[in-house]
C-alpha cells in the first residue's frame, strides 16, 4: 500500500486499497496455473477450517502468522519452494478477505506477482475443483 497519509481507514476501504495494486485470480485460472507449475497455492486457512472443510490437493499449508517468513527468498525460515522473488504465489484463505491483506504484504517484501484467490476456498469448492476430503473423526 502506498497511501502515507496515516489517516485511518476501514477495511473495505483497505482491501480496495491493496487490491488495486495486483490483479486477483479466479479459481479456474488458479487449478490451471498450479497444474502447469505456474503458481505456488499457498493455503492460509486455520487449522480448524482445513479439518472441517478439506484441502486443495498441492496446495502447500502455511499458517497466516507465519506466512512472510516462509516466503521470503532471503529469509533464514524460508521454505524450499521460496525460490526467488519472481514466484507467482496464489493466497487461499476462506473466503478471499484475509488473502487479500497476505498478498500486500507479501508484495511489501518483493513478491510482486504475489497475488489471491477470489472468494477463497469456499470459491474454489464451489466451481467444482478438487478437494482432499477432510480426515474421518
Amino acid at each position: 500500500m502506498s497511501d502515507e497519509s496515516h489517516e485511518p481507514v476501514g477495511i473495505d476501504e483497505l482491501l480496495e486499497r491493496v487490491r488495486a495494486g495486483y490483479e486477483r485470480i479466479e479459481p479456474l485460472d488458479a487449478h490451471a496455473a498450479a497444474g502447469t507449475d505456474e503458481a505456488l497455492l499457498v493455503d492460509i486457512r486455520y487449522a480448524a477450517l482445513r479439518e472441517r472443510d478439506g484441502l486443495i490437493p498441492g496446495a502447500l499449508v502455511v499458517e497466516r502468522n507465519e506466512l512472510e517468513w516462509r516466503l521470503d527468498p532471503r529469509g533464514s525460515h524460508r521454505l524450499p519452494e521460496a525460490t526467488g522473488h519472481d514466484l507467482r504465489v496464489v493466497v487461499i484463505c476462506n473466503e478471499g478477505y484475509a488473502s487479500s491483506l497476505a498478498a500486500d504484504s507479501l508484495h511489501r517484501l518483493g513478491l510482486r506477482r504475489a497475488t489471491d484467490l477470489v472468494g477463497g476456498f469456499q470459491a474454489w469448492k464451489r466451481a467444482g475443483l478438487p478437494v482432499t476430503p477432510p480426515p474421518e473423526r
